[in-house]
């Protein structure tokens, strides 16, 4: 199991360290893992695609938390979307987890990680674990494998800062 101190790094790290590691949830009595393939990184009071950026409000205080902790969300008002905390407590940051493949099944997007892994608000701020029941584990090391940067997905209302190479995913 990764440790807090992974996450408590610089955000961009943190989401492309994550590629090649792999996400279990036990839910039910059972174990479901698969090799995280794709990330976002969210970082800072500043980034506008971030829902930080429009300060702390109730549904982002965990945002501005410890790092390892899990921020999870719903949108389109049907999918939930998990991210991690990462970095500094007040510094709100967190890595949205994008793809996954699973039992060769590509989970390519966050509602479908989310629904395959049973994640829903109950595991909001909940710390990564036997607590939340979902935590991530050593698997291939980024340095041993080729990983891609581009754009984030689905913020184009964030302008300039939906430009911003923070996506990784594993180069196919």
């Amino acid at each position: 199991m990764l440790s807090k101190e992974f996450f408590e790094n610089n955000t961009l790290d943190v989401a492309r360290n994550l590629i090649g590691k792999v996400l279990v949830r036990k839910y039910r009595g059972r174990a479901i893992e698969g090799v995280i393939t794709e990330t976002e990184a969210y970082m800072g009071h500043n980034d506008k695609a971030s829902h930080a950026s429009r300060g702390r409000t109730q549904r982002t205080e965990i945002m501005f938390g410890e790092a390892g902790h899990v921020y999870v969300y719903l949108i389109y008002g049907m999918y939930y979307c998990l991210n991690i905390v990462t970095e500094a407590k007040d510094y709100p940051s967190a890595v949205l987890i994008r793809g996954v493949v699973s039992s060769g099944i590509n989970l390519n997007g966050p509602g479908k990680v989310a629904r395959y892994f049973h994640i829903d608000k109950k595991i909001n701020t909940l710390p990564l674990g036997k607590e939340s029941g979902l935590w991530v584990e050593n698997g291939k090391s980024a340095a041993l494998i080729k990983i891609n940067r581009g754009a984030r997905v689905g913020v184009d209302y964030a302008g300039w800062w939906a430009k911003r190479n923070w996506r990784f995913y594993l180069k196919k």
